[in-house]
């Protein structure tokens, strides 16, 4: 693993392929490419929120999880047809869901991405994550793609928005309620 890395600009991608997993080469603009960039952007984006100061520690370790298994998916779309996210983890997502979701209030209304800047972050986050599903999705319409990732993806981006709620209540705040007859 060590030398994996060692050389960093190859110059194989200037005719505009990449090498995948298993050594073939696939055009960047390939939707294979575009999913493997939206979950890593979304990992990136996670990267951020951790540099948040009050994340609270057990939301911190959850994210840092989520990193990892996110570097998983992006392994799994680098080699088609092998297996990286198990549903062991889509489960994992839903039990931090019913935990975190379970001590927030109802809501009564639709909330606006917003709040403190960590809540807004874990925002910026969630839609990351709807676009890294919905190149997922497109992809899994031309290829045979497993389960998992895609209901990862969809468990994941509930995860961050109800996280941006608990985000906001570590910060001493509440959700930024849209208001639906507010004057203009």
């Amino acid at each position: 693993m060590g030398n994996r890395l060692s050389k960093i600009a190859t110059r194989t991608g200037d005719a505009g392929t990449t090498g995948l997993g298993d050594g073939s080469r696939t055009g960047k603009n390939s939707l294979r490419i575009a999913a493997i960039g939206d979950v890593d952007e979304l990992n990136s984006h996670i990267g951020v929120l951790l540099t948040e100061p009050g994340v609270p520690a057990d939301v911190r370790d959850a994210l840092l999880a989520v990193q990892h298994d996110l570097f998983d998916l992006g392994g799994e779309l680098s080699i088609p047809g092998y297996t990286l996210l198990k549903s062991e983890q889509v489960a994992q997502l839903d039990t931090w869901l019913e935990h975190y979701n379970g001590a927030l209030p109802r809501l009564a209304e639709f909330i606006l991405p917003g709040g403190a800047r960590a809540a807004a972050s874990a925002h910026v986050c969630r839609t990351v994550c709807r676009r890294a599903e919905r190149a997922l999705v497109a992809l899994g319409a031309t290829e045979a793609l497993n389960e998992a990732p895609r209901q990862y993806l969809n468990r994941l981006s509930d995860l961050l928005f109800v996280l941006a709620r608990v985000l906001n209540r570590a910060a001493g705040g509440t959700d930024v309620l849209w208001q639906r007859e507010r004057k203009s």
